[in-house]
């Protein structure tokens, strides 16, 4: 029997008489529908009664189904609503689906069931409309507040060309900023307790602690931090509406710009998700590139994180030697692919060139060059008394605790949990490379810390065994959709000739399906949900980015610490904005 038909038993078992439909999809992932009424005690079943449980809600998002031309049958109504669910017990995922009908349509909410479904469920009410009944602060959460319908449906315009031209005048701003006015009582708190009045801080959204225009607003009890908010969205650019705008090649160069520190760490998801839903085998050549360039990205992207963390809590040295030998790595990935944060190098099918002659001794002079400076790190940061009296025990979690919220990546191995997607679902030839998956015991800021100053380590190690055993042979596949397509014949016929260009201009049609797949970035699991209507571009583009849910935790771990503290703890998230908001 199949996982898929296995999962599937075990609900119409449990729940007789509930028709639970399943789904085929190009990712195998187990994929049901169920009615609207149901989805909540399915959703329970799932999380604490079943065997082996799901208990992790990976992501929660939804579909405008109404323009869709090749929809699955179980889809009749006008939205779609889908639950992705991970157990880390069975390394297996399911995805709950429910079809929804009306221009205002809603469901019960699972903020009962996941704590972290509070801000997906906003955000599916801010760009879907699909409101969440038992909801208690449903509102917009990446839009403005004062903004006028909901982006993700497909009759809102996807281009500024298709709207009127901005304007601001006295009157409209006035509204704007009583708009944004903080009201305590709006977000479940109080002004005053029995023995004090409670004092509320901004803190950004132009705070250089905060990382990039991130607003959070602090409850304090003298110094010591009540409640926190974070009001996200200012960094808001419309990615996933651009996702299903742009054709499936073009967009690649939009994904390096959600977590625009981790470079092709964003291309890697989505390019696997195409490749999935075309059928296309990458040569082994290219992949071994694409995880050479991955962990070279994952190293620099930690460096980046290791400065600013040192500078966070008070020391300022260590964030110029770290972005000087980031820029070691940045000079590397100049000489291959002609970029540097963002060279959007990897395409369906492959990487977009070959590695250049003397690509190997760049790499091996890197790698000569850096061991020496973490052990360096070591000695001046995180084994410095005032490092570990600022980190140690702050802002603490246990694993439970981090499933609970949907926590992935070095967030989740700090706190003992050894899990990387590069060891537990390899993808791109992982399986063939020797590394650990570094971990800690305790959930704080320290350990978070000494994971992902080990994590550079291991990327060490990987890049090393990439340089040893890079194999020869193409650096694409040569599959009709791959792009950028094979050219060999480009100059011999005419009917080559226009292939070539249709592939270039329009970019490949992608067979109707859909298919998700995760990535370990830097930051954490990174997933793209795509969703092809048998065209030239996505007709649904879905980022799972892993700073949404981890930063949605930073009330839960900053209560009862001093305000202080919040700024080590905002630095051991190792959030970017732009994936938070996307």
């Amino acid at each position: 029997m199949t996982q898929n038909a296995s999962i599937v038993e075990d609900l119409r078992l449990r729940f007789p008489g509930t028709s639970f439909d399943p789904q085929s999809t190009r990712d195998d992932v187990p994929t049901v529908w169920v009615p609207s009424g149901k989805v909540r005690d399915v959703l329970r079943y799932l999380k604490n009664e079943v065997l082996r449980p799901y208990k992790m809600l990976f992501d929660l998002t939804a579909v405008d189904e109404r323009c869709r031309a090749d929809r699955p049958a179980q889809a009749t109504g006008d939205f779609s609503v889908v639950y992705h669910l991970l157990s880390l017990d069975r390394n297996s995922d399911i995805r709950v689906k429910t079809s929804l009908d009306g221009d205002a349509p809603s469901l019960a909410t699972i903020t009962n069931l996941w704590p972290c479904a509070d801000w997906y469920e906003r955000e599916v009410w801010d760009m879907f409309g699909i409101g969440f009944e038992g909801h208690s602060n449903l509102r917009r959460i990446l839009m403005p507040p004062t903004w006028e319908g909901h982006p993700l449906r497909k009759d809102h315009p996807a281009r500024a060309t298709e709207m009127g031209p901005f304007q601001l005048p006295d009157e409209k701003q006035a509204v704007e900023e009583e708009a944004l006015r903080f009201r305590p009582e709006e977000w479940g708190m109080k002004r005053e307790s029995e023995n004090s009045d409670f004092m509320f801080l901004n803190l950004g959204p132009q705070h250089p602690g905060t990382h990039g225009v991130l607003r959070v607003v602090l409850q304090l009890d003298g110094e010591r931090i009540v409640d926190a908010v974070a009001d996200i969205g200012y960094h808001h650019r419309g990615a996933e509406k651009m996702g299903e705008r742009q054709t499936w090649h073009t967009y690649i160069p939009y994904t390096d710009r959600i977590d625009y520190l981790g470079g092709v760490l964003n291309n890697m998801p989505y390019v696997l998700a195409i490749e999935k839903l075309a059928g296309i085998a990458v040569p082994d050549r290219a992949q071994v590139i694409r995880v050479m360039m991955c962990e070279l990205f994952r190293i620099a992207s930690h460096l980046v994180w290791f400065g600013t963390f040192a500078q966070d809590i008070g020391q300022m040295s260590p964030v110029f030697f770290a972005f000087n030998d980031r820029e070691r790595i940045l000079e590397i990935v100049q000489a291959f692919c002609g970029a540097r944060m963002h060279p959007s190098w990897f395409r369906i099918g492959g990487v977009a060139q070959d590695l250049p002659n003397g690509w190997d001794r760049l790499v091996r002079g890197f790698l000569d060059y850096m061991p020496s400076r973490l052990a360096e790190y070591d000695k001046m940061v995180m084994q410095n008394a005032i490092v570990k009296a600022r980190t140690v025990g702050i802002g603490d979690y246990t694993a439970d605790e981090a499933i609970e919220w949907g926590v992935t990546g070095p967030g989740l191995r700090a706190c003992g949990v050894e899990w990387d997607f590069r060891k537990k679902r390899p993808y791109s030839g992982y399986e063939r490379f020797q590394f650990d998956i570094p971990t800690a015991q305790h959930g704080d800021c320290y350990d978070r810390s000494v994971v992902r100053v080990e994590e550079m380590r291991q990327s060490l190690r990987i890049v090393e065994q990439c340089l040893k055993n890079m194999p020869s042979g193409p650096y694409k596949s040569d599959h009709p959709l791959a792009m950028p397509p094979v050219k060999d014949r480009t100059m011999h016929d005419i009917e080559t000739l226009i292939t070539h260009f249709l592939g270039v201009t329009w970019g490949p049609v992608i067979p109707a399906g859909e298919a998700a797949v995760i990535a370990e970035a830097s930051k954490g699991a990174n997933a793209y949900y795509l969703i092809s209507d048998g065209g030239t571009n996505s007709y649904r583009t879905r980022i799972r980015a892993p700073s949404f849910p981890h930063l949605q935790m930073l009330p839960k771990i900053s209560r009862g610490f001093m305000t202080a503290d919040i700024l080590a703890i905002l630095a051991c998230i190792d959030f970017v904005l732009a994936d938070v908001d996307r």
